[in-house]
């Protein structure tokens, strides 16, 4: 897939670009509608299958205090958008430029200037340039004007919700990784750099990996079933979530215990693949305790994936 950094610098001309525009956190089940009917519809005129998305989220520019928990860094967001078919993703940088960019210089200037748009799939809840005022009635009346066709994909609907970006948050928050799995079509993952720990989990016998992840959704507190995926390889892992009130930390941690693993990866990149939270996170009595939970934390992931593992 390639790759244009800035699209407002950009001269790249794509065969009959069919694209779509938005943020696109997640790449959940709704996205993947789109996605899917921009790559049929690009086989359809020989053309292009092409992404038009900003970075940062316009959300981290207005308020970078109050920034949303992200689902997907943008790199895990280009490996799903290449997965789904898209041969060309163009990036808009978010700036005080865009933010005032009104509807009409973003379709002259952006879709049909820079990325020579014949055809734009939007979805249902579309907006674009200064106040969100621009829609899909807009990109309809702008069509005969710039040569383009428009189409809206309607929402999806799983189970009686709607699925967005934001019901998939609240349930990665709840820690509902069942539910997160059936609106993403996949299961859920964290993408971060493991950084030096505090080496406690050395003396309880269950060295950790400790996460800085590269977005913010992270799971409900508690102990997870995950797999590890790091140099190449996927391993089963015990991953806790918490604060470790056994041992006083302040700060949310992710910590991952790779089982049958005693490499050093700090600082190598580390994907963390949820499965199943196993239970929330508790104060023990002490070490010991904590000590023998774990042992069976352990043993749960390791049965977990016994069949796929052994």
């Amino acid at each position: 897939m390639d790759v244009v950094e800035d699209i407002r610098r950009s001269d790249t001309n794509y065969p009959n670009v069919v694209m779509t525009v938005g943020s696109f956190d997640g790449i959940h089940l709704g996205h993947r509608s789109i996605l899917e009917r921009v790559v049929s519809k690009a086989r359809e005129i020989g053309g292009t299958p092409a992404v038009l998305t900003m970075q940062p989220h316009p959300r981290e520019f207005f308020a970078p205090g109050q920034a949303p928990n992200l689902l997907t860094s943008f790199a895990k967001k280009r490996q799903l958008l290449e997965e789904a078919g898209i041969e060309v993703l163009y990036v808009l940088p978010f700036d005080r430029d865009t933010a005032d960019m009104e509807p009409k210089a973003f379709v002259e200037e952006i879709l049909s200037g820079h990325c020579h748009a014949t055809a734009i799939v939007v979805g249902h809840d579309c907006r674009f340039g200064k106040g969100a005022q621009g829609d899909f009635e807009y990109l309809e009346n702008a069509a005969p004007k710039y040569g383009f066709s428009v189409e809206e994909v309607p929402p999806l609907y799983v189970e009686a919700e709607r699925v967005s970006s934001t019901l998939v948050r609240e349930r990665v928050i709840q820690g509902d990784m069942a539910r997160v799995e059936t609106l993403l079509g996949r299961k859920y993952s964290v993408l971060g750099e493991v950084q030096p720990g505090r080496g406690i989990g050395v003396t309880l016998g269950f060295p950790t990996a400790n996460i800085k992840p590269d977005h913010n959704a992270v799971p409900a507190q508690g102990v997870y079933i995950a797999e590890a995926l790091v140099k190449g390889r996927r391993l089963p892992a015990a991953v806790n979530i918490g604060i470790a009130p056994t041992i006083r930390h302040e700060d949310v941690t992710i910590e991952a215990h790779l089982l049958d693993f005693s490499e050093d990866i700090t600082g190598c990149e580390i994907e963390i693949v949820f499965h199943r939270r196993i239970r929330p996170e508790k104060k023990f009595a002490d070490r010991e305790e904590l000590q023998e939970q774990i042992g069976r934390d352990v043993e749960a992931v390791r049965a977990h994936f016994r069949p796929n593992f052994n």
